[in-house]
């Protein structure tokens, strides 16, 4: 068996009528990485960049070796209880290791890839909550908190029966060793592999709002993905991927690299923390035109901090294509991208629950700004009218994307957080609002849940954002709902400044003013901040800024009143609660009185 490829000039006609599993007919993701090795075996898979200054040869791991080693990792996990339905979780920066234990899991059960991120106690919930039997983190290292991290997060879970530590220096804790064990174990598979709707991972996801849940993918979502990216993108052996995102993302995983393994392309990691590395940020360019790579892979707040470094003199005509994903790219940065490449920059739309992968704005046609690209094969995506979700839109109407195909999904891990995930006949209902015009073109405008309801009034907060990332001192703006006691909420906005440039709050409220004739829309206040808060693929968090602009509102209501402390919190049940602690003096009924009309809940807290 073989993996097929449809010539290019054949797309997208060459799919109508055909099925994954006529091109890719493997059954899971480790014999779809064996049918790579057979027809790439000794081309690079895997190359690492241990820091950005490093120079001469790389660590490079053939095809042959790839798949050895996956089968290394999948036999020790089976070795310490990993069975098909068991989790293995990991706490680890991009490393070759963490490449052989994420694709090991998924042979040997199911993979956790877990953002070392996040507090301990997060942690140690994703842990209970996918009852994970194994834990593999970076071992204990200067500066780096990720052993303290899981030695606390084990101690919360008891569920996990093994920590394991990679690299670092002594582990206590540690159960076992994993440059040790890997060593010691064989390099074929000593069992069957998974077949196409056996679990492979859990990626936990949030998007921009709420705590995380597990979005469960199976073998065939990840390869529906995976090969549906790769032939947009018209993937093929003489690719080099640049891929400097986290491994516990989908977007550095499937479309940043299995996509690319299953053309028989190289994958080039940058460095364990990638474009966290101030090093390779600045870099970015140099290591592109010396490794001569093809691909240029990132995120929009990623590729706009390389930017803001030089390019001169630098060779970078290998590159045919920079990939995008994770949020729609501002204008100026791809732009600015293009200028420096003179290829297009091609945007990736995708969501967790789909693989990562839903439209890709496809090598094989023009690119057209704004747009999010075109469903991927055996993918199709519809706009359907926001309320219940049964009437479709009429092309180019704007309403809720959903989506259909075999990488979507089966559910979430956590019982009862799948509830609105599909509608009644089927379809996944992806938050996103946007339209699908007759040409099958997809548009993104924005976040149902990010929408702005003034007085009834739905606010698309794109429309503000594009706004004010127009003035050529923005780099970038994120628009929220402020509380208010007579519309419900109204719009503001905070923006980040380009390096070196200036510009008034005032001045940027004014310059919204004349260019958003939907008076409604207009932020009632702009606010410059150093950073935006940011998701760990680099999405603005918008909960931080809504409970940043109404601590900050209901501070000024409650000026006067006997308050000694302030919070706002999100709850799933609640909304938006406030919680007020007080000082002396009765001011509970003052305090009440003046947030009546908000819809706000609030709660009062005890006294320190």
């Amino acid at each position: 068996m073989t993996i097929r490829w449809p010539a290019s000039e054949a797309l997208p006609a060459a799919f109508a009528g055909t099925t994954l599993q006529d091109w890719l007919p493997a059954c899971s993701v480790f014999e779809a990485l064996e049918m790579a090795a057979a027809a790439h075996g000794e081309r690079t898979a895997l190359a690492f960049l241990p820091h950005a200054a490093h120079q001469g040869p790389l660590l490079e791991t053939r095809y042959t070796q790839l798949v050895e080693h996956v089968a290394r990792a999948a036999n020790l996990l089976r070795g310490l209880g990993v069975g098909p339905r068991d989790v293995a979780a990991y706490l680890l920066p991009a490393l070759p290791e963490t490449h052989y234990l994420l694709w090991g899991a998924e042979t040997a059960g199911i993979a956790l890839p877990i953002n070392p991120l996040l507090s301990a106690e997060d942690i140690a919930a994703l842990l209970r909550a996918a009852n994970a039997k194994v834990l593999v983190a970076l071992g204990p290292m200067p500066g780096v908190d990720i052993w303290a991290k899981a030695q606390a997060a084990r101690a919360l879970a008891p569920c996990v029966q093994t920590l394991m530590r990679l690299g670092g220096g002594d582990a206590p804790g540690a159960d076992a060793d994993f440059a040790t064990a890997f060593a010691a174990s064989a390099p074929r598979l000593g069992f069957a592999p998974p077949t196409p709707d056996d679990p492979a991972a859990c990626y936990h996801t949030g998007g921009t709002t709420g705590a995380p849940k597990l979005a469960v993918h199976t073998h065939r979502n990840q390869l529906a993905a995976a090969y549906g990216g790769a032939a947009a993108i018209g993937a093929a052996p003489t690719d080099v991927m640049l891929n400097g995102l986290p491994l516990f993302h989908v977007a550095a995983t499937i479309f940043g690299t299995l996509s690319m393994w299953l053309a028989g392309a190289q994958v080039l990691v940058l460095s364990p923390l990638g474009m966290r590395d101030p090093g390779i940020v600045a870099g970015f360019w140099r290591i592109a035109a010396e490794r001569r790579a093809t691909l240029l892979g990132g995120v929009p707040t990623a590729f706009a901090a390389a930017l803001a470094h030089g390019a001169d003199g630098l060779d970078l005509s290998a590159v045919r294509a920079s990939v995008c994903g994770a949020a729609l790219t501002p204008q100026a940065v791809s732009a600015g991208v293009e200028r420096l490449t003179g290829r297009p920059l091609r945007e990736v739309y995708g969501m967790t629950e789909c693989g990562g992968v839903i439209c890709v704005d496809p090598v094989w046609a023009e690119r057209v700004p704004g747009s999010a690209g075109l469903p991927v094969p055996f993918c199709e995506v519809r706009a359907r009218r926001l309320g219940a979700l049964a009437d479709a839109c009429a092309p180019g109407e704007a309403g809720m994307l959903v989506v259909r195909g075999p990488q979507v999904t089966p559910g979430y891990l956590q019982a009862g957080e799948g509830a609105g995930l599909f509608t009644p006949d089927g379809w996944l209902v992806t938050g996103d609002l946007g339209r699908v015009c007759e040409d099958g073109r997809v548009f993104i405008t924005g976040r149902a849940k990010d929408l702005i309801i003034r007085g009834g009034h739905n606010i698309d907060p794109a429309a503000i954002e594009d706004c004010l990332r127009a003035h050529p001192a923005v780099a970038d703006a994120a628009a929220v709902g402020l509380p208010d006691a007579y519309a419900g909420e109204v719009p503001v906005a905070y923006v980040t400044l380009k390096p070196g440039a200036q510009a008034d709050a005032e001045v940027l409220r004014s310059f919204a003013a004349e260019r958003i004739a939907e008076r409604p829309a207009l932020p009632r206040w702009v606010r410059v901040l150093d950073a935006l808060p940011l998701t760990a693929v680099g999405k603005p968090f918008k909960p931080t800024l809504r409970r940043m602009a109404a601590l900050a509102h209901f501070r000024e209501v409650l000026d006067g009143l006997a308050v000694e402390g302030l919070e706002v919190a999100d709850d799933p049940g609640r909304g938006m609660v406030l919680r007020v602690r007080l000082g002396l003096g009765p001011a509970r009924d003052a305090v009440q009185g003046r947030l009546r009309a908000y819809a706000v809940a609030l709660d009062f807290m005890p006294p320190p």
